[in-house]
């Protein structure tokens, strides 16, 4: 943690607790640790300058905010990440030797504390206030620890969760290390939300933690490349309003390319920005050592020159909210005020210490005393602020929450498998996803009739709720249709074809029909409704107009009797044929029982030119 500037004053640390000017003197935890002055105050803890009594060594003492450590949970998994922290030796990891808990008394409310290594400097939110935009060289030169740092950790198993600029502390000597492993961790996982830890991270947040909580070293990455960024151009790549705007930028936006800000950065700048920041954790570097190896790998294609550690300015400039300053029970002198000392003497006060994480630090005028009924008061007006603020960082973080999530998975959906469903169950479960289902009717000959054969957009496919899908429901085998006599070939073609079937035309498929004009379609061979697999012919049977009328039959009796012709003399055959193509029956006797068959007639019965209806019998006896 970073030291002050100049001799301090001890300082109330705001929820954690207090130390009076009239109080009992320098406060020691577990026996061992020296309470000193206020170094920063933040949104989840106080940092106060401390001394080590058995080692005698200056440390840092972060007392976490009581309302914070009274939850259970945070309690659990402080103590976890405490222990975690500490086993990461580094020389860019602040080092956490000792944790414990603050009872109740000389600090006021109960609470929880962390030993760390002291840090003789500032932050890098410190250097952006004072400098703005760094420069490559310089930017490539305070990343590279932090990544290393970082790497460290990651091999470990362990995750930052909160890169940021205050979580980078700088010493005077130009020695980056990383601070604060594991406290937003413990907040995340026990459900606790400060003001100060979503305004003063959310600029930092992967999309994937944002969007669902969950984070690994791509998301120490995405945090680092954002810091990157802003090293480059001299401000974060998306500002907002409120924490839910920012949220929104980052699931639904890319990181613009620092060159847009900062003109003549060389390309690779942007394309390594751009890889270390993408929304897809699966396009980033996999932790923080192959994104430190290649922003050395740039640094040494461009050749960029080895520059000295951009140091901390003197006294910090004010905050500028980024984190929300925790309010002591306290009044303040006029900076350049005398205060009494802990021994009694006068202290003069100069300017105010540095933040160690970019956080408002207690202005340098020193405290002066409150009566009893005042600082309850206070609390009772402090109660009611924490109150209003936790109803409001509920209703955020809700928001944040919601928002996020529509933003992100919210909004989608997946198509369900709906393919072999009757039409009812596939349009219930459609309706069930949040999509809006159409039917179209098909023939299909491998699946039966109302049940669905195909859909649009395919199974497991994402889309957006409310969207219109198509659900083809198979109407069975194809069924020839009804073609009205008298259709044209080409709407008979086209119909049958409409239906899963093949029209096909023949000469030899004609027939005569007084109803249907010749050309038209009289019928179809299969009949209308018969059922074919798919595919199949179906002839259309054509007219050929009516059929010609038959030649009249002559009518033998037309014309009444008709005379008997003169046959006498004339071969027997003769005679027999003649008659009866003039309409007469014929008897032939012969004269002689064996006479010849060829014979000649002799006589006839009636006579010739005698008037007979046809149909009578005229007799011929043959010699």
């Amino acid at each position: 943690m970073s030291a002050p500037s100049g001799p301090v004053q001890p300082g109330t640390p705001g929820g954690a607790g207090r130390v009076a000017p009239d109080g009992p003197g320098p406060v020691l935890l577990d026996g061992r640790y020296l309470v000193g002055p206020v170094l920063a105050r933040g949104g989840m803890s106080t940092v106060h300058h401390g001394t080590d009594t058995r080692l005698e060594r200056a440390v840092a003492i972060k007392v976490m905010d009581p309302r914070m450590a009274g939850d259970h949970a945070f309690r659990t998994r402080f103590d976890r990440e405490a222990r975690l922290a500490a086993r990461i030796d580094h020389p860019c990891v602040v080092a956490v030797y000792d944790r414990g808990a603050v009872p109740a008394g000389p600090l006021g409310e109960a609470s929880l504390f962390v030993v760390m290594e002291l840090v003789d400097g500032g932050t890098l939110r410190d250097v952006l206030r004072a400098r703005g935009a760094l420069g490559l060289p310089a930017a490539v030169r305070v990343l590279e620890p932090v990544l290393a740092g970082l790497a460290r950790a990651h091999r470990l198993g362990m995750v930052h969760r909160d890169v940021k600029p205050e979580n980078v502390l700088i010493s005077s000597g130009g020695e980056v290390k990383v601070a604060d492993f594991g406290l937003l961790t413990a907040a995340a996982e026990a459900g606790v939300s400060h003001a100060g830890m979503i305004l003063g991270t959310m600029a930092y947040l992967s999309p994937e933690q944002v969007v669902s909580g969950r984070a690994d070293g791509r998301s120490d990455v995405y945090a680092a490349g954002v810091v990157l960024y802003e090293m480059l151009t001299g401000q974060a790549p998306y500002t907002a309003d409120n924490p839910l705007s920012v949220a929104y930028r980052h699931v639904n936006e890319d990181v613009p390319p620092p060159s847009a800000l900062a003109p003549g950065l060389p390309p690779a700048v942007d394309a390594l920005v751009a890889r270390a920041t993408a929304r897809d954790p699966e396009q980033r570097p996999v932790d923080a050592e192959h994104f430190r190896r290649e922003l050395l790998e740039m640094a040494d294609r461009l050749g960029l020159p080895r520059t000295a550690t951009p140091r901390p300015p003197g006294p910090p400039p004010p905050d500028d909210g980024v984190t929300l300053p925790a309010a002591g029970p306290h009044r303040h002198r006029p900076v350049g005020a005398e205060s009494p000392g802990p021994g009694g003497t006068r202290v003069a006060t100069r300017g105010r210490p540095y933040g160690a994480h970019g956080t408002a630090v207690t202005p340098a005028g020193e405290p002066e005393p409150m009566t009893r009924a005042e600082l309850a008061g206070r609390r009772r007006r402090g109660r009611r602020v924490f109150a209003l603020w936790m109803v409001l960082l509920v209703l955020l973080a809700a928001l944040a929450g919601t928002g996020a999530w529509w933003l992100g998975s919210g909004r989608w959906t997946t198509m369900p498998a709906v393919t072999g469903l009757d039409r009812e169950q596939a349009t219930a479960l459609v309706a069930e996803s949040d999509l809006t289902p159409t039917v179209t009717e098909r023939a299909d000959d491998q699946v039966a009739p109302d049940r669905v054969a195909q859909v649009d957009p395919a199974p497991q496919t994402r889309v957006l709720r409310g969207t219109t899908v198509t659900l083809v429901v198979s109407t069975g085998r194809p069924t020839v249709p009804q073609v009205p006599p008298g259709s044209a070939v080409a709407t008979a073609e086209d119909a049958v074809r409409r239906a899963g079937l093949t029209p096909v035309r023949s000469t030899s498929a004609e027939e005569f029909s007084a109803d249907v004009p010749a050309g038209a379609v009289v019928r179809t061979d299969p009949a209308a409704g018969t059922r074919l697999a798919g595919g199949s012919p179906v002839t259309l049977v054509l007219s050929k107009g009516a059929e010609p009328a038959a030649p009249p039959v002559p009518d033998p009796f037309a014309d009444g009797p008709a005379a008997v012709p003169f046959v006498i003399g004339m071969r027997a055959d003769e005679a027999e044929s003649l008659l009866r193509q003039e309409g007469f029956d014929v008897d032939v006797e012969r004269s002689f029982p064996f006479g010849r068959r060829d014979g000649r007639v002799i006589s006839q019965d009636p006579g010739s030119g005698t008037a007979t209806d046809p149909g009578e019998t005229v007799t011929i006896t043959v010699l």
